[in-house]
């Protein structure tokens, strides 16, 4: 199973051929919003995917055969294949961005590593539009801190999440010095804080794992 700790020669040709075909958003939609285009050139950047222990962080998420995936905010997909193999071929993966540049390129992705349990879906900026309501697990990794309302936003990603199912959280947390975004405290999130807005949508903590010095990796199970 691929690593994704450098970028492939392959992929790179075929995301870059997939820009030209992007479509571009208001990027003041979001909160440090930028065009596909140039997002997708640091997301695969083979320092950044090296720093994001994708594969542990997939191993330590315990995805079950069958279990159906919404990885909200992909970006290009690189935890959406590994969660693609983790849940096998009965599973699924939802592969969500508000980008719609962004959907060839995990698809393309998808396509190159030999996945095929990925549905590349395009999302609103309040609601991630999910195909399906019986989601068993709800995956954000460095996205939470770029959404406006993130409770508002939580609430509706909660609608689509079937019985005992649980989100899964790794950002940024303010509490740490020197971490991105330290200069805009409108991009700033604790663990704390997201504890508190998943209290209040019927999601607890359930449990913390400890990767990174500078995030918080946790898992909140739906207690509806």
């Amino acid at each position: 199973m691929p690593m994704f700790t450098t970028t492939s020669p392959r992929l790179v040709v075929a995301l870059v051929a997939t820009l030209g075909a992007s479509i571009a958003l208001p990027v003041s939609a979001q909160l440090g919003g930028r065009p596909a285009e140039e997002w997708a050139i640091t997301l695969e950047s083979g320092r950044r995917l090296a720093s994001l222990e994708v594969q542990e962080v997939v191993d330590q998420m315990n995805l079950e055969s069958g279990e159906v995936v919404a990885d909200i905010g992909a970006g290009t997909g690189v935890f959406s294949v590994p969660m693609a193999r983790a849940v096998g071929s009965e599973g699924r993966v939802i592969s969500v961005e508000v980008d719609p540049g962004f959907l060839p390129m995990i698809l393309a992705k998808a396509a190159l590593e030999d996945v095929s349990n990925i549905s590349a879906v395009l999302g609103g900026f309040l609601d991630p539009r999910l195909p399906r309501e019986d989601v068993d697990v709800a995956f954000f990794h460095d996205v939470l801190h770029h959404v406006d309302d993130r409770e508002a936003y939580l609430r509706e990603v909660a609608k689509y999440m079937g019985p005992d199912s649980r989100m899964i959280v790794v950002d940024y947390d303010m509490n740490v010095d020197g971490i991105p975004h330290s200069n805009q405290p409108e991009m700033l999130i604790s663990p704390q804080q997201v504890a508190g807005w998943m209290s209040d949508i019927g999601f607890e903590v359930s449990h913390e794992i400890e990767m990174f010095d500078d995030k918080f990796f946790v898992v909140y199970s739906n207690q509806n």
